[in-house]
């Protein structure tokens, strides 16, 4: 039976949107400034329990700017993960630094026991840093990225990060709305527990503001330090006086009013995340050598895409694709590992086993919030009867 076509991950207005982009519209106030971005601003702060956020332009601009705000630089090195999108990695080359490539835990996020393994072998504290001895670089940050919605490993991250005096740098773009339920950071949420956070308003996170990004930080001058940097570090608010190198990294009026109605629905959009992973995992897991990859269970994700492991599957990731694509269901594969792209292949790496394993095995299925059940069962059966 025909169906109409279902998308991977589309953005959903059904609350305020059109009513306070109007309103922004007819303020007049459309570009970098305005109301909305102040308002957007504080229901961040406030929802992830921080005393203050700042806007950007996208999430690799609040990336770019917490590794600027961090001190990273020329002669430093930061610990990234392999498998990742690479908007994660690049913004450590705008500010002059080489990446070190990280294999990934089977949450798909970076392994601090791997961490701990290269810092161990290959690097020295001298004076207080960590010198990497095969460069003579110094480590200087770790990039956590929260990939999927799945909260990495943050104690042991933490740890490590103060045992050899590294920036934690929280890429929690796929992740607003993630929280640890137990542990040492019990409450805190993805993006507050390490030095920076930076989240993503892309349009097929689980909210948007068409494009636009968020930083959040644990040293209030450092968030300071990312507000003036974003607005071309002007130091006259008259006299176009500027006291550093600054970026055009500010959000707009009209994204911002997109923010602030998706914000009202965010917990809605998790509720049905929760609820249509949870029909995917009865209707799938463990049938024709598929499982559900799973979300750490001392945590609340908020579930943002689902990825299918071809674990005993006799079917590749492309006949995935192909034959969900002929039946109008839209699917992805995961990322190539950004270790073997052009412009990071001489880059120093970890054993890289397990990201190669989920490289080659998993694909990501419809997830969106307009997801309905019936939707959802059709995306199940069709890739049950690919895989039969």
């Amino acid at each position: 039976m025909s169906h109409p076509f279902i998308p991977l991950s589309v953005p959903n207005f059904e609350g305020n949107e059109e009513k306070y982009v109007n309103d922004a519209v007819k303020s007049t106030w459309v570009s970098t400034g305005g109301g909305y971005v102040t308002k957007f601003e504080e229901d961040i702060a406030a929802y992830v329990k921080m005393p203050r956020a700042v806007a950007t332009a996208s999430g690799t601009a609040a990336l770019h700017l917490a590794l600027i705000i961090s001190g990273v630089g020329a002669g430093h090195e930061v610990l990234v993960p392999a498998l990742t999108f690479i908007a994660a990695v690049n913004p450590v080359k705008y500010a002059n630094a080489q990446p070190i490539f990280v294999d990934c835990d089977d949450y798909l996020c970076i392994d601090p026991v791997k961490v701990k393994e290269f810092l161990q072998t290959n690097c020295q504290i001298v004076d207080g840093k960590t010198i990497n001895k095969t460069t003579g670089a110094q480590v200087k940050a770790i990039m956590a990225v929260h990939v999927f919605g799945n909260l990495c490993q943050m104690e042991a991250l933490m740890d490590i990060a103060k045992e050899y005096n590294l920036i934690l740098i929280e890429d929690a773009t796929e992740a607003l709305g993630t929280y640890c339920k137990e542990g040492r950071y019990a409450g805190k949420f993805a993006g507050t527990i390490g030095d920076v956070g930076c989240y993503s308003f892309n349009g097929n996170k689980i909210i948007t503001t068409g494009g636009g990004g968020m930083l959040v930080s644990n040293h209030d001058d450092w968030a300071a330090h990312a507000k003036h940097l974003s607005t071309q570090a002007k130091s006259d608010e008259v006299r176009f006086y500027h006291d550093e190198i600054g970026y055009n990294y500010r959000m707009t009026n009209l994204q911002a009013a997109l923010g602030v109605a998706q914000m009202e629905c965010l917990e809605k959009f998790i509720s049905v995340k929760e609820r249509n992973y949870d029909y995917y995992v009865k209707a799938i897991h463990g049938k024709n050598g598929l499982e559900i990859l799973p979300f750490r269970s001392d945590t609340r994700s908020n579930k943002w895409f689902y990825s299918v492991l071809l674990k005993d599957c006799e079917k590749s990731t492309d006949d995935i694709l192909k034959g969900m694509s002929e039946d109008k269901i839209q699917t992805r594969p995961i990322w190539a590992l950004i270790s073997d792209l052009e412009p990071y292949r001489d880059c120093q790496r970890t054993s890289l086993s397990n990201a190669n394993y989920y490289f080659k095995r998993v694909v990501n299925i419809p997830c969106t919030t307009n997801l309905t059940l019936e939707d959802a069962k059709i995306v199940a059966d069709r890739l049950l009867k690919i895989t039969k």
